[in-house]
């Protein structure tokens, strides 16, 4: 069996390697021989100590990912997101890799709103407007701006000193950041990107402009919700899996009238993505485990050629 560290594994991913495995685990997803099973919610002895197995199978990879979120780790000066991604070797029956993937799940989520900006966004969004500023917010950023020209980063924060520190962030990677009220950065942006754990809508459905791109991510459980359900109407609606953000993901709260396209299908060019520049689409990323055995697997290829390198020394 092989272990990869939390430290090693950090070393390995990075947004194009991420980018490059979730684009094919999101075409993978639209497979007939795909299959991912039910999201299995838990908490630890303490309640508010919450995880989730996401469990999936494709042609040639099977395995699961344990996500777990102890906010009480802030105080402690420890990251609330940890993950853990397991490999099967399916010709035994047995856990063949093991990986630490905390870092690796922050690439693997932003990545998904990357591919799926790359087909849904205007390609001259220049725009950004980020709601959140906790661990995720800074890889959606970064991971957007590779695939469209940001020139600004719109921060709508609960409080300035969370915000003013994401701006410090965004800095460090060339990104040019101001704090902004809801309303304004939602009538500004070409792109709205969600990261929260809210469950009440962020912002007034009235406020989202023409041409507006939107990406939730926030939403991957019961009862969340990031986005005012009056907007799906006027909008052209994707996800990464439609079962599953129906169930627990952003588009538990839309009507089951309306249609939902699973973004591998753009990929593929099997469904239209964006029609017109005036078009509003919606990405809602609930996160499927297939991302996470495409990445682990992506994150195991740079490890085998990282320990070959290192025995030749």
């Amino acid at each position: 069996m092989q272990f990869i560290d939390e430290a090693t594994a950090t070393r390995l991913i990075d947004h194009e390697v991420a980018f490059g495995a979730i684009r094919a685990a999101l075409i993978a997803a639209c497979h007939e021989h795909a299959r991912i099973f039910p999201v299995l919610a838990a908490h630890g002895s303490n309640q508010q100590n919450t995880f989730m197995i996401k469990s999936a199978a494709g042609s040639d990879i099977a395995g699961l990912k344990v996500g777990s979120y102890w906010p009480g780790n802030t105080a402690k000066g420890l990251a609330c997101h940890n993950s853990l991604i397991l490999l099967f070797d399916q010709n035994q029956g047995k856990i063949d890799t093991i990986i630490e993937s905390g870092v690796v799940n922050a690439y693997r989520t932003a990545a998904a709103d990357a591919v799926a900006a790359s087909v849904l966004a205007r390609e001259d969004a220049k725009i950004l407007a980020i709601f959140g500023t906790g661990h995720q917010a800074h890889y959606e950023c970064l991971a957007l701006a590779r695939v469209r020209p940001i020139e600004q980063v719109l921060v709508v924060a609960r409080t300035p000193k969370s915000g003013e520190a994401m701006i410090r962030t965004l800095a460090e990677h060339g990104l040019s950041a101001r704090l902004s009220d809801a309303q304004t950065a939602c009538g500004m942006a070409d792109i709205v990107v969600t990261a929260t754990t809210s469950t009440a809508p962020l912002f007034d459905a009235a406020w989202i402009q023409p041409g507006t791109h939107i990406a939730s991510m926030g939403s991957d459980a019961f009862g969340k919700q990031e986005l005012p359900p009056s907007l799906f109407a006027r909008a052209h609606l994707f996800c990464d899996l439609v079962e599953q953000s129906r169930r627990i993901g952003e588009f538990q709260h839309a009507d089951a009238a309306l249609p939902i396209t699973a973004i591998g299908e753009v990929l593929q060019q099997r469904a239209q993505g964006r029609r017109a520049t005036d078009d509003i689409t919606i990405f809602d990323s609930s996160g499927i485990a297939l991302q996470d055995l495409h990445v682990g697997r992506a994150v195991l290829e740079k490890y085998k050629v990282y320990s070959d390198q290192r025995a030749r020394m």
